[in-house]
């Protein structure tokens, strides 16, 4: 998670020197040449006060979303990188332009903080617990639309697609044989 949130804050000094070249990675959206941005979007930031809300959340979500295995952590990041960006571009507003990883910090919050119930992992339920009563409020100010300053749309998409992978991703139950036991027989 270091290399990622790092190569997020490399991206953004070159964005600045470039005179902002990659800002236009970001989505536009329900113009079909967009949807190339989808995931690009993700990775690209409006600015260091832009990169760096996202950083501590993305490091810390990420961190623990991952302790789950890498792979299952790249499946999950990848849903909710996908499903996030095209839902901005279904809905965001007309002549906006949507970038930044707080999708994605958005998501991962959301699949921490369901894994467990779904998983049901006492330890997992633990974690989403934690992180929700540490982030929670966050979160929900993070939704509202009254808030014109980001896109309420993004992390909303983001915590749905977040939420989804929870269940999608689901760990097999433990000590759990998927045939059903038998019958006795009566006599």
């Amino acid at each position: 998670m270091v290399g990622w949130v790092a190569f997020l804050w490399i991206l953004e000094v070159v964005d600045v020197a470039t005179g902002h070249s990659l800002d236009a990675y970001g989505i536009e959206p329900r113009r079909p040449g967009e949807l190339l941005d989808v995931v690009p979007a993700s990775f690209i930031h409006f600015g260091f006060g832009h990169v760096a809300s996202n950083s501590v959340p993305l490091l810390v979500f990420g961190f623990l979303a991952a302790l789950g295995g890498i792979r299952r952590f790249a499946a999950v990041a990848a849903l909710i990188i996908v499903v996030d960006g095209l839902g901005v571009w279904l809905v965001a507003p007309d002549h906006s332009n949507t970038a930044g990883a707080s999708g994605l910090v958005f998501g991962l919050f959301g699949y921490l903080l369901v894994r467990g119930f779904v998983d049901r992992r006492p330890l997992d339920i633990g974690v989403g617990l934690a992180i929700g009563a540490i982030w929670g409020s966050s979160i929900l100010l993070g939704l509202s639309p009254a808030n014109t300053s980001v896109s309420w749309q993004g992390h909303l998409f983001g915590l749905a697609a977040g939420v989804a992978a929870a269940f999608v991703f689901r760990r097999p139950a433990r000590g759990r044989s998927t045939v059903p036991p038998a019958r006795p027989l009566m006599p």
